[in-house]
């Protein structure tokens, strides 16, 4: 039974850092789980409350830097609310074409949005490119965050 709990805690880690850049996936959540349910299978005898504590503020912090990063790099260049769903449904729909897809569907999702929006061809551009970039420096923060996650938990598991 413990080594189905492990497998179980390893595939939930590995497919939240897969979820930490595609964004179908709740990366950082599945990360946690996995790293709380090994902490359980262990009785929290080698990663304790506090690290679990670290892990969980950790997760918020992630969480909130996800829900705030498109739209911040969209609002700095003024885009509209749709150019920021377009960008979220362009980063969904892309991954059904490989990495072309998750690295343009962002940008082409928030064009479409803000002239959804009725903006002119220079400012959907524009959006495009800001927000694209906001959801571009999301993910890299939230993989950096998912392999923190990993990290502390791992250095309180061996020492």
């Amino acid at each position: 039974m413990e080594l189905l709990i492990g497998l179980l805690a390893t595939l939930l880690v590995l497919g939240g850092l897969a979820g930490s850049v595609l964004p179908i996936l709740p990366g950082l959540p599945m990360i946690f789980g996995g790293l709380l349910l090994a902490a359980w299978a262990d009785q929290f005898q080698r990663v304790g409350s506090i690290t679990v504590g670290v892990l969980a503020v950790m997760l918020v912090i992630g969480l909130t830097l996800d829900f705030i990063a498109g739209s911040l790099g969209a609002k700095r260049v003024g885009a509209s609310p749709k150019a920021v769903l377009g960008a979220t449904l362009g980063s969904i729909v892309g991954i059904f074409f490989g990495l072309p897809g998750l690295v343009l569907g962002p940008f082409v999702g928030a064009v479409i949005g803000e002239l959804a929006a009725r903006r002119g061809l220079e400012q959907a551009a524009s959006s495009g490119v800001a927000t694209w970039v906001g959801l571009l420096l999301g993910t890299i923060v939230k993989l950096a965050l998912g392999l923190a996650m990993v990290g502390v938990f791992l250095f309180a598991w061996l020492v």
